[in-house]
């Protein structure tokens, strides 16, 4: 019996026909169309985009190279560089991230002790050149200062979960 019932639903195409039972009901509904640059989708608080290092108030940087964002990055997208400063402390001769290797998992934020390093909620950027997708500490900062009062809202709100 089992039989028949296979070689029945077979010549009569059953799979096609629950295929397009699916495709009609879905037909028939209103479209949702969003004209990107214009409009944008809504997106969770905890978005995870492009990468930012912060500063003090004072203006000082606040990565201190301890390199624990570099050693918790699962992609091997960070590479640190340090020195010691004249007043003894650790500093970041150079930092870098190569945004074509990360997979925005986050674990470089959550490994840094001061805050540094940080993932914003930007998520519109683009490379029309080849290497620019390796984000320097110059170029890190300046998105951190750029959006300096956005992320210490997002850290603020986010604080209640940690």
């Amino acid at each position: 019996m089992k039989r028949i019932i296979f070689l029945l639903k077979t010549f009569t195409l059953w799979e096609l026909f629950k295929g397009m039972r699916i495709t009609l009901r879905y037909f028939f509904k209103p479209k949702i169309t969003v004209q990107y640059p214009e409009e944008k989708t809504p997106t969770s608080n905890r978005f995870r985009g492009l990468h930012a290092l912060r500063r003090y108030p004072n203006g000082e940087e606040r990565c201190i190279a301890c390199k624990l964002c570099e050693a918790a990055c699962p992609a091997a997208a960070i590479t640190i560089d340090s020195e010691v400063r004249a007043d003894g402390t650790r500093r970041t001769t150079k930092y870098e991230i190569d945004l074509f290797k990360c997979i925005y998992c986050g674990f470089c934020e959550e490994a840094c002790p001061v805050d540094s390093i940080v993932e914003t909620t930007i998520q519109d950027y683009h490379f029309e050149k080849r290497g620019q997708q390796i984000m320097r500490k110059d170029e890190l900062l300046a998105i951190g200062d750029q959006y300096e009062k956005e992320i210490a809202k997002m850290k603020a709100a986010d604080a209640k979960f940690k």
